[in-house]
């Protein structure tokens, strides 16, 4: 796990896939890896990830490790 890639910068309101990184512990359901969703805020180091799974609108909460950009 790269460094950079543990302290990197998402703003909110930034479009992001959820991909799994090995390094770091994961705590989000495995049928959830790949999908994309909004950033709508941060809990401490920790962003606040508004995604649709099915019609309904689901909030997680998840380390920035584990988001890349789109």
């Amino acid at each position: 796990m790269k460094l950079s890639s543990y302290f990197k910068k998402i703003d909110d309101g930034a479009r992001v896939a959820l991909v799994t990184d090995a390094g770091v512990c994961s705590s989000y359901a495995k049928r959830l890896k790949g999908m994309s969703g909004k950033v709508v805020g941060s809990r401490g180091k920790f962003k606040l990830l508004e995604i649709k799974d099915g019609n309904k609108l689901k909030t997680i909460i998840i380390h920035p490790v584990h988001l890349r950009k789109l």
